[in-house]
This record gives structure tokens, sequence and C-alpha cells, in this order.
């Protein structure tokens, strides 16, 4: 661990073998961000994303919560002065949300609370999103006169529709973790006595895939909501010929006509 990660009060990180581990570390607040949070959560993506080593990651909240949000405690003017929410925006979320995606590994958010939000907008943009029956989501933003931020706007109507994005955004409506399932806003909602289990057993499965071919798997997929027709399949065969000439393709292509199961090795 370098020494940017070493003193870590708001976060907290461990390195197991080739999984990362992140957890919000304010529980009294529901994982709030304030300031420090930012900043010691953007140094660990930081680290993380230029490490190879890494083959999957996993993120989640420290007591009852997932993330409120943002801390308003820290939005408060100062002197009567008007806060330029857009300065900060680009120092907190928008930086964030850019270093979750230079993260090569595959990124499962275990949504083990009320993800209310910028945090709800955090877990949509994670890889893979689960969620215990009993946390929910909520787009706060409207309450308090704001817009979605932390990329919701972009990515929210891709997960469920236009009409649903903005029915629940405009009214700040709930959405439970089994209607978020149904609806594709994540991937599952899981029974909470079985949440560690079914978590545990999705890490310890992508951490033994090929992490180059997830992560090519990941990028196209994100490009897919922009990218043009013949573009798209120029990007794809330029990542297929980068899977193919890598460690991962000729084990795997040997595993099945050997009939063994793969040892990937992640490069």
């Amino acid at each position: 661990m370098t020494d940017t990660l070493k003193n870590l009060k708001t976060i907290e990180l461990s390195l197991d073998a080739s999984v990362a581990r992140i957890y919000l570390n304010r529980p009294d607040k529901l994982n709030a961000f304030n300031n420090q949070m930012h900043e010691e959560l953007q140094s660990v993506l930081d680290v993380i994303s230029q490490r190879d080593d890494i083959r999957c990651v996993f993120l989640s909240g420290r007591g009852r919560g997932f993330c409120a949000g943002q801390d308003l405690a820290q939005r408060q003017s100062v002197d009567g002065k008007p806060l330029d929410l857009g300065n900060t925006l680009d120092q907190g979320f928008n930086r964030t949300i850019r270093l979750l995606k230079r993260v090569k590994a595959p990124i499962i958010c275990g949504v083990n609370g009320v993800a209310a939000g910028a945090g709800a907008n955090l877990a949509l943009n994670c890889d893979i999103v689960v969620a215990k029956y009993s946390a929910r989501f909520i787009q706060s933003f409207s309450s308090i006169g704001l817009i979605p931020d932390c990329n919701g706007t972009w990515i929210l109507p891709k997960l469920v529709g236009m009409a649903r994005a903005k029915a629940i955004t405009l009214m700040a409506t709930p959405v439970e973790a089994e209607q978020a399932e149904q609806w594709g806003m994540i991937y599952a909602a899981v029974r909470d006595e079985a949440f560690d289990d079914w978590v545990e057993a999705r890490i310890k499965e992508l951490s033994n895939r090929p992490t180059k071919a997830l992560y090519h798997i990941k990028a196209l997929m994100d490009e897919s909501n922009t990218s043009e027709f013949d573009a798209h399949l120029e990007l794809e065969r330029n990542a297929q010929r980068l899977c193919g000439l890598s460690h991962d393709f000729k084990e795997g292509v040997s595993a099945f006509n050997e009939k063994r199961p793969p040892q990937f090795k992640g490069h």
C-alpha cells in the first residue's frame, strides 16, 4: 500500500491478493461525502486504476447505509455568498466518477442500505450492483432544488428508460431494491441474510476470470452508448486483437480443448 493510503480516515481499504475492498466509512453520517472523503476515495481509485494485479474491486458502505450523497453541512454558504456548485462538482463527484471508469478490474457495488442522491448514482456507475432487500435508491436532488449529478442524468435513463428516470427524479420517489432489480437499475436484489455470501461468491468468480477481457468488455459497453455502428465494430476488432494476444485467451482455448477448468492469470 502506498504512503498516500496509509492514514485514511473516511475510507477503509483492504487489499487481499487480487481483490481490493473499499468501504465508505462515515457511518454516523450515513457515509455522506465531505471534502476529506472525496479526496481519500479519489486517492484510492487513482492507485487502484494503475495496478494491473487488482482483478476485482468491491465497493460498499459501513454502518446501516451505503451513502447519503453529499454532506450538506459543507454546502452552506459562507458570509452569505452563493456557492458555485459547478466548481465543487469538478473537484468532487465528477473527478471520482472519471477515476472509477479508469479502473480496469470489474467493480462490484454492494448497496447495504439507503443510497441517496449522489450516493445512489455512485453505485449505479459501478459494473455490477447488488443491493440488500432492505436497501432503497433515492434521487433526492429535486427536494432541495438541484438536478441529479454524479452522472445521474446520463446513466439513469439508460438503465430504466426515460419515462421512469424522469418520474423518479422529478418526484424524488424512493425505489426499493426489488423494484430496482425488476427495472434493470441494478443487477440483483438479495435477501439481507444472504447478502454477504452472495457478494463473496461473485468476488471469487470475477477475480478468477480473464481480467484483460473483462476490462475491454466494460470499456466497449460504456462506449456503446455514444459510438456509431461502424466505429463500434472497429473498436470491437481492436479489442479482440489485443485479447487474442493475451495469455488468458491461449489458456482458455487450451482448457476448453483439454476439458479442464482454465487457470487465468489476468493478463
